[in-house]
Order: structure tokens, then sequence, then C-alpha cells
């Protein structure tokens, strides 16, 4: 779908900034820190992680640079434009799925994505201008102008979602569904998204993660917020660790994922007492699979002195170097450190 020429224009003159762009962002409620000092830079057209269990501040983040709740201190851009100055024009151009969805009772779907296509309060289609062969008039008739019909139908044919149902009557999947078709059918710039897949079956986040990147190939900017590693290996080109309201680690999936420790699994015994730097080991009779960050040589003479059948040593997955550096109290931050950092 094209959108508006004034959307057009903007595009046009950003194409080189960054799209999100946080300097120190900080919120506290009362005594109680949300987020503290969060630095994060989404350069146009990535498809960006935002990591975090839940609590770690990953949906403050994104209300504050939305615009819902204001900043207790530092700096948020969106689009080049700060977010405290430029709210409506921000989200004119911004797709938004909460972690939780709610509607008014007794609408239809279809309702649903009417007024939402209308509350975006944007100007009259290029195509239609065209159409017309006339510049597009700043009124009323705007909403009739721009028509989010088709990709709203696309939308729901791909999600098997049924419009002509009421949304008292979805399940928490549709309902998700109903709102994902929102936050996309007015053909964004910037997805944001927060915990979209939760109550989407197996098949249907196979067709989610499609669409979006078909939206990341046509340029449009995704940040996507879960507490899923997979998800955000899977699809993610880089992405940002939150632990405790604070940034931990950034950079790109693969130097994340990219770090001294290694994953061994053995089948046979051996002494793991006598090893120093294993986390996460989980022994059977058979055997025992472990994240190892010690010394490679000490672990090879541990092994020479047991009885070993069989021995793999790979690198870890995303999740694996998660849960290695986000050990300890919840409570505790430890200072921002890039990817090429956390060794």
């Amino acid at each position: 779908m094209t959108g508006p020429p004034s959307d057009l224009r903007e595009r046009n003159l950003h194409m080189s900034e960054n799209v999100i762009q946080t300097t120190n962002l900080t919120k506290y409620y009362g005594k109680t820190c949300g987020i503290d000092q969060i630095n994060l830079t989404v350069p146009r057209g990535d498809f960006f992680g935002f990591i975090g269990p839940n609590g770690a501040g990953k949906s403050t983040t994104i209300r504050t640079l939305l615009g819902l709740i204001r900043p207790t201190g530092g700096q948020a851009r969106i689009f080049g434009l700060d977010i405290a100055d430029n709210r409506k024009q921000i989200l004119s151009r911004t797709g938004y799925l909460p972690s939780e969805t709610a509607f008014y009772p007794g609408m239809r779907v279809r309702d649903v994505l009417r007024l939402s296509a209308e509350l975006r309060g944007r100007s009259c289609s290029e195509a239609a201008r065209l159409r017309r062969g006339q510049d597009c008039p700043a009124t009323a008739t705007l909403r009739r102008e721009y028509d989010c019909s088709a990709a709203a139908r696309l939308l729901c044919e791909r999600l098997w979602l049924d419009p002509a149902r009421k949304v008292d009557e979805l399940s928490l999947g549709n309902k998700k569904k109903t709102a994902i078709v929102c936050a996309l059918q007015h053909d964004p710039d910037l997805l944001i998204l927060d915990e979209p897949t939760s109550g989407l079956d197996p098949l249907m986040q196979r067709e989610f993660f499609e669409i979006l990147r078909e939206r990341a190939a046509k340029g449009a900017t995704i940040f996507l917020s879960s507490h899923i590693l997979s998800e955000i290996q899977h699809n993610c080109a880089h992405a940002a660790i939150i632990r405790g309201g604070r940034i931990i680690a950034s950079g790109s999936v693969t130097e994340l994922s990219r770090t001294s420790a290694r994953r061994v699994s053995i089948r046979g015994r051996m002494d793991y007492n006598a090893l120093s730097g294993v986390k996460n080991l989980r022994a059977s009779p058979d055997g025992a699979d472990f994240l190892y960050n010690g010394d490679m040589q000490t672990l090879l003479a541990v092994m020479a002195g047991g009885d070993i059948q069989d021995v793999s040593i790979t690198e870890p997955d995303l999740e694996e170097v998660f849960l290695h550096y986000y050990g300890g109290h919840p409570e505790t931050s430890p200072p921002e450190r890039s990817a090429t950092e956390i060794k």
C-alpha cells in the first residue's frame, strides 16, 4: 500500500537517520526505577530484538518511546523527531502492538480494524490522488480516501481471522491477531511489537514472522521485544538485552552469540567438581550437558580421567548466552557492555 505524499517526503528527508535513538532515557515510578539510562540505536530498516524476562523494563521502554508515559530523564527521538514534541506525527507512521490487548465490548473485528485505521488521522493516499488527478485536500475526507481495507482483508486471510466475529467472543489468540492487523494494516514505517506471539499457535507464529520479514524487506523498521530467545535469534539482525531496567549488552545477534563459553555434552562419567566455570549443569545417569567457560585444557584433562564414550563441544545458542550473562540477582544490573566486550 502506498503511503500519503507527506509521508513520502518525510521518508526522503530522513533516509539516513536512525529510526530510534535514545540517550540516557530514564523512567521512575516514584522511587521505583522502571528504566535507567537506556541508550539504544536502531538504524532504518533494521529488525531489532529487545530481550529480557517479564519485569525487566521492556514495556516501560516501549511505552516511553511512544509517548504513552513521560520519561523522568534523558531523551528519545523517533524518525529524528523528539517524542515529547512530535507524538502525533510519530504515531501516524508507527504500528504498535501492546503485550496485552483490550477492545471496546460489543464491536466486531471489522469495526475494530476500521476504528484503528480512522484514528491514524493520515492524509489521503497517493493512489487516491492520482485517480482523481488532483492534489489531496487536507479535509475530513481523508478518512474515506485513505483506505486500509484491502491490507486488512489480506492480513485477516493470512492469519485466519474472521472479521465478522465479535471481539467479546474471541480467544486470546484471535484477540492477538486482531491487534496485529490493527498494527500492520496502515503500512507503517516503524513497527513496535511488545511480546507479539503470546497466544499464537506455532502455525500462526510462523505466518506472523513471514509477514514481518516481508515488511522488513520492503524497508520497514521492526523493534520486537520478547523473552523467547529463539524468536530473536531466528529473525533479528541486532538485539539488546535489558536487565533491571538497564541495557547490559547490545550488538548484532551473531556477536551476542559469539562468546568464549561452550556447550558441552558428554555420554559417560567424569568429575564435574574438578572443573570451574561450569553452569547450567544437567546431569543424568548416562551423561551430562552443561555450559563451560573455563580452561579448555583442564576440561580435556578431567574428561581423560573419566569414563567418556562420546563428547560434543559446540557454541551455545542465544538462549544459553542470555542465561549465562543474566545469572545472579535480578535486581543487580551490571554496567552496559557491547557484544564484543562480553566474552
